[in-house]
């Protein structure tokens, strides 16, 4: 049997992609665990400075696997061991110290979509078509997902979004900062692929640091704290300030060992 989550890693980059595309990568439970697992791998490996998720065949992910919800929310005990392992998956990509890439091609609906607000990045295809769709199923998005919906586009766009269901097209999810970038279905392996080289070719300690700064600020921190001063002292101490600082003095590019 096929794997529904599939794993590679080369030139600086893990990716991940969403397996199953004669469903248009619907998500099912084993794959919501999967990807949690694959995540974490990805975040442990010296060989890669970034994590992709991409879907296969086209389409990102159209959502979670309806089929499934007469099993998965049979009970309420059994919906909140489901709603446990998907939160797990996404809290993976969200929680992730190294940055995260959404490469979005045709659907990114519903689950698809709370994948994609918990990447760092953004990039699609001009075939892109994003949605959140629980109103037509009769169920409430979840609280994270939410946040992060509404940390992207605001409050009243986040309930447009939800409330209608609509399916928008990738200019206007690019209009509302729904996705960061728009290329061509020709195009876009190179848009990612080249970001990533940018990425990876700058210091990871500073990347990472500044991913967890952020992180910091959109949990609710609005000063200068303890933590977050000290982790610019901690970087000047490290190897990176001093190869950066080296290369710029002799006009060189840097070659940062930190992984």
């Amino acid at each position: 049997m096929t794997s529904p989550i599939l794993f590679a890693c080369a030139d600086d980059v893990a990716t991940i992609t969403l397996n199953r595309p004669d469903k248009r990568n619907a998500l099912n439970e084993a794959m919501w665990a999967g990807l949690a697992d694959a995540v974490r791998r990805a975040d442990a490996m010296a060989e890669a400075k970034i994590i992709v998720i991409r879907g296969a065949g086209g389409h990102f992910a159209a959502g979670a696997d309806i089929s499934e919800f007469a099993t998965v929310y049979a009970s309420r005990e059994r919906g909140a061991e489901y709603s446990r392992i998907v939160a797990g998956g996404v809290s993976a990509v969200s929680g992730a110290a190294k940055p995260v890439i959404a490469m979005i091609e045709g659907a990114c609906v519903g689950g698809g979509m709370a994948i994609a607000l918990a990447c760092d990045l953004r990039i699609a295809s001009a075939t892109a078509k994003c949605g959140i769709t629980p109103a037509k199923l009769g169920i409430v998005y979840a609280f994270g997902d939410t946040k992060r919906l509404v940390d992207a586009v605001g409050p009243s766009k986040a309930k447009d979004i939800i409330f209608t269901g609509s399916i928008m097209d990738a200019a206007e999810a690019h209009t509302i900062g729904l996705v960061d970038e728009i290329h061509t279905p020709n195009t876009l392996e190179n848009a990612v692929a080249a970001k990533c080289a940018a990425i990876a070719g700058n210091s990871q300690w500073s990347v990472r640091g500044t991913k967890e700064m952020v992180r910091l600020i959109m949990s609710g921190a609005a000063s200068e704290t303890r933590e977050t001063s000290g982790k610019f002292l901690d970087a000047v101490e490290q190897a990176d300030f001093k190869e950066g600082r080296a290369a710029f003095m002799e006009k060189r590019a840097p070659k940062f060992p930190y992984r």
